[in-house]
């Protein structure tokens, strides 16, 4: 009886220490993240280097690496942080900032970029230089979240405005701007993306979880203000988007699958940002949407974190039921791998909204897909729901509350002296690493404070959301046919195959690239059906005997036109 009762003293003594900890530096670094992040904002932010107005820069660092673009996802993300902060009333200063950040975006939208123009998919760049021109060096594109997250930074904005008598300002000039990007995510959700790390050009679990969001919440928009041609197109294919973000579920690993391409495990810091930045307290727990509670999110959590826990030297001797640092995937190489700032938050985020949701509903559901998480605070626990009212709810949150705080406890380790936030932090040493003063890790700072203190967010209509019944459909927007024509000579045997950057195309795929016909040789035909109003590359490849020989570079570029059909003619190079 006396070990376990200095045993419940020490652990008592453990988490009152590290609420302590975390209770410092949350008072201490939230001024500083606040600042840092405004410090990061042009044209009057003191590191925002010559940045156009209204325009966040990733980072102040030009060299290793050279951060100093504004990215729309990063921008988007930023923004909902500082409109959160406005449209609460908790900084009632910000409203300058924001409109800045409005004409920014509307004149950003115009720009013709490498991803097309604002009508041929331009809207899906995902950076532009400061001074607010394009950048036209090679990169991953398209980046199809950032229409969808700069639509709801917006959306959020337009509903403070219309609670403030503003609906006018809404309706003649901030949904032309919200429908521009809407339009995009209805009609090009299904297509291939790089995901948010800028790497893998696949499906992503975080650009389809937050397209379903900006859908729904633009839908309601337009009934509100009385745009209602737009409504079913958007509700029919936020529904569409909906069922296939249930495809991402790997039931044998209990986890989310983050990204269906790119050769990783899929485990993947992707599926706790999705949590987090679709978080629906009047949804509670459902898995249908993976609010952070669900059964399907907090499984996915346990096994993102734990696959950190033995490739970081600073996750060394730490219990296996205790926070860790993490990163953005354990097969990352980037800077050789290390934890991040954001994504160690990310997880303390996500259990704090589970919190708030368990909190609000007055009760917490242990299934069979959870229970393996929720074993590791009380390992008698069994599947069944337990009201706040018992012992079994009592001990799980609290022991989830300490959990949660042992991430920013982490971050608070390895935050240097003066609050500055980097990307990553060395995974060996913690000592900060790549770009200096990250915006986005300030503002992931700001956002898990407030979950801390139990801020609920705003509905965005998750409640109640269902999967339509049938087989998922996919949207393929307006189309046009398209025939390409080639001029190639060959022996018997050989054939002629078309790939290119589009899903229509094969993405690049060789082996599943489209065979042409020789009707009227030595002109080699097909005809495609290609999104209208599109950019895209292609090339044509020879297939003899089992080899691949593919036409010289450079590729080929075409945007297709907004209707009817088009013709291609080319010759073999």
């Amino acid at each position: 009886m006396r070990v376990v009762l200095l045993s419940a003293l020490c652990y008592c003594a453990t988490v009152f220490a590290q609420s302590s900890v975390v209770d410092s530096y949350v008072a201490t670094e939230s001024p500083i993240a606040k600042a840092g992040l405004l410090a990061n904002i042009g044209p009057s932010g003191s590191k925002s280097s010559g940045a156009k107005a209204g325009l966040v820069i990733a980072s102040p660092s030009t060299t290793n690496p050279d951060y100093l673009f504004t990215w729309t996802r990063d921008s988007a993300l930023v923004f909902k942080t500082i409109i959160d902060q406005f449209t609460s009333g908790e900084d009632t200063t910000l409203r300058p900032l924001v409109d800045l950040y409005l004409t920014a975006q509307q004149a950003l939208q115009q720009v013709s970029n490498p991803s097309g123009t604002v009508v041929t998919g331009g809207l899906a760049e995902p950076k532009f230089n400061v001074d607010g021109t394009a950048f036209t060096g090679p990169w991953g594109r398209p980046q199809r979240d950032g229409p969808a997250l700069r639509a709801t930074a917006l959306i959020t904005y337009a509903k403070w405005l219309m609670a403030n008598s503003n609906t006018t300002f809404v309706t003649n000039t901030l949904w032309p701007i919200i429908k521009l990007d809407l339009d995009y995510v209805a009609n090009l959700w299904n297509q291939s993306t790089f995901d948010l790390w800028e790497e893998v050009d696949s499906s992503s679990f975080f650009t389809s979880a937050v397209q379903h969001r900006a859908l729904r919440e633009g839908s309601a928009l337009a009934t509100t203000i009385g745009q209602t041609s737009v409504v079913s197109g958007y509700t029919t294919q936020a529904g569409n988007i909906l069922c296939f973000l249930q495809s991402y579920w790997n039931p044998t690993g209990g986890y989310i699958t983050s990204n269906t391409g790119g050769g990783r495990s899929g485990k993947d810091a992707n599926s706790a940002l999705a949590s987090i930045h679709t978080f629906d307290a009047t949804a509670g727990c459902d898995a249908v949407t993976f609010q952070p509670c669900s059964d399907k999110a907090l499984s996915s959590l346990k096994v993102y974190v734990d696959s950190f826990r033995s490739i970081y030297g600073i996750n060394s001797g730490i219990a296996s039921n205790a926070a860790v640092a993490t990163g953005r995937y354990p097969e990352d190489v980037y800077f050789n791998g290390n934890p991040w700032y954001l994504t160690t938050a990310a997880v303390a985020e996500q259990l704090y909204d589970s919190l708030v949701a368990w909190k609000q509903q007055g009760s917490l559901t242990v299934t069979s897909t959870s229970l393996p998480f929720f074993q590791q605070f009380l390992s008698s626990v069994t599947a069944g729901t337990f009201s706040s009212s018992t012992s079994t709810f009592t001990t799980l949150t609290s022991a989830i509350q300490s959990f949660a705080d042992g991430f920013l406890a982490i971050n608070a380790k390895f935050t240097p002296s003066n609050g500055g936030l980097s990307e990553q932090y060395d995974k060996n040493t913690g000592s900060p690493l790549s770009a200096v003063d990250l915006t986005w890790s300030y503002a992931s700072a700001l956002t898990v404070f407030a979950a801390r203190k139990g801020v609920v967010p705003a509905s965005w209509g998750a409640k109640g959301v269902v999967v339509p019944s049938g087989a998922c459909q996919r949207n393929t927007g307006p189309t046009v046919q398209v025939t390409f024509n080639v001029v190639a000579t060959t022996q018997l045997g050989e054939n002629i195959f078309l790939t290119g950057s589009l899903d229509a195309l094969e993405d690049w795929s060789p082996d599943n690239a489209i065979a042409l016909n020789a009707n009227n040789y030595p002109t080699w035909s097909v005809t495609v059906t290609l999104p209208a109003n599109s950019d895209f590359q292609y090339k044509y490849i020879r297939k003899f005997n089992g080899a691949v020989t593919w036409e010289s570079d450079p590729n080929n570029s075409q945007t297709t036109p907004a209707s009817g059909s088009f013709t291609i003619n080319d010759t073999w190079r």
